[in-house]
């Protein structure tokens, strides 16, 4: 088979590259980005596909989390935020309607039971955090917290990790990791897209013959993912909603842009040390939840935002943390390992083909195992 895909690959990931190429020699419509860091050097960095290009950006959806978890580690590496604290210690007005008890680390493990609000919001909405904060503080439950249930908070966990960041520092949580992670590693992965960047950006891609998942509008699942207000899916497309950069999913980046801000957390790149203390890390993805997800009635697993490895989604080791996206993008840092990892698809993957991220961790692995 000859070699479809651009870019670097180190001699002992050949099979990486393999494996790529023959996903992309499969389809001839897949498009996609793909990099790797070990132990703080480039080894990856491949593109492959029609709508694909080796400095492109486009949508990273719930990647966005991810990211934004790390800089947020960042507060709780400084000292300013507790997570046994109750989340009203750092903004008052959440104690509304018996949620006084709820700590940080509940919160922002979704086990708080407030996954979004009957009428849903618009996208534009999003951008006016103060304004989506207040309705969310006003909220009561939809379960219990602290008896053990949980559930994806699609849209509503990066206003919980703004606000938080908003109350103990002042300033606008994008701005804390610009400054302190994407600038100083250089890392093509925004949390609000510049106008200077707008070049470089592609419209997520969305196949025509996929119908939508139905969720009652009025279920928890309904209300997480927001049917309300209408499809959500394309906001990264919309030009004030990526500049604004919603830590919920409207992030945008590269392959390479997620696996660096991973890999300098964990190991440092570009002979800059990690932003990140092995002790910060630890708990921050430390597993907090293991079980059925309460939303969307599937497996999961989550650390402090951070998605966990387990056998649905099997992106890594035990130690390993990060995100997915729901057009299949996937950015983690595995300390076990020493790896920094980026994929990003041009268009949305489903059924079969949502696996291609994990089939590529995989063969990272395998590789650095057989090195």
């Amino acid at each position: 088979m000859s070699t479809l895909s651009k870019g670097l690959s180190a001699p002992a990931f050949a099979p990486v590259r393999d494996l790529f190429d023959a996903m992309l020699d499969a389809d001839p419509g897949y498009s996609a980005q793909l990099a790797v860091y070990v132990g703080g050097a480039r080894v990856v960095d491949l593109v492959g596909g029609p709508d694909s290009a080796a400095d492109s950006l486009t949508g990273v959806f719930s990647c966005s989390k991810g990211v934004a978890a790390l800089a947020f580690s960042l507060l709780v590496q400084d000292g300013l935020v507790d997570l046994d604290a109750a989340v009203a210690t750092y903004w008052p007005e959440f104690a509304q309607n018996g949620k006084g008890a709820i700590t940080v680390r509940q919160l922002l493990s979704h086990q708080a039971g407030l996954v979004g609000v009957q009428g849903g919001f618009a996208m534009e909405d999003y951008n006016d955090l103060p304004a989506v904060a207040d309705r969310l503080a006003a909220l009561a439950p939809m379960w219990r917290p602290g008896s053990g249930t949980f559930g994806y908070h699609a849209l509503t966990m990066g206003v919980f990790l703004e606000e938080l960041c908003r109350r103990v520092t002042g300033e606008r949580l994008q701005d804390v990791y610009n400054r302190r992670i994407r600038v100083p590693y250089a890392a093509d992965m925004f949390l609000g897209l510049p106008e200077s960047e707008e070049g470089r950006f592609r419209p997520v891609l969305f196949k025509d013959e996929a119908a939508p998942a139905f969720f009652d509008p009025f279920s928890i699942a309904g209300v997480s993912v927001n049917v309300q207000a209408g499809n959500l899916l394309p906001f990264p497309n919309i030009r004030s909603v990526r500049a604004a950069g919603s830590t919920s999913g409207a992030g945008v980046g590269s392959a390479d842009g997620l696996a660096r801000v991973y890999a300098a957390a964990i190991t440092g790149i570009d002979g800059l040390p990690a932003y990140l203390t092995p002790e910060t890390v630890a708990l921050m993805s430390e597993e907090q939840v293991w079980g059925l997800d309460r939303v969307f009635c599937n497996t999961s697993t989550f650390a402090i935002t951070f998605m966990k490895s387990h056998p649905r989604m099997d992106f890594g080791s035990a130690q390993a943390f990060g995100h997915e996206g729901a057009n299949a993008s996937l950015g983690y840092a595995d300390p076990m390992y020493g790896i920094g990892f980026g994929y990003v698809p041009a268009c949305n993957e489903e059924g079969e083909t949502a696996g291609r991220a994990m089939q590529l961790s995989a063969a990272v692995r395998s590789a650095l195992l057989a090195s």
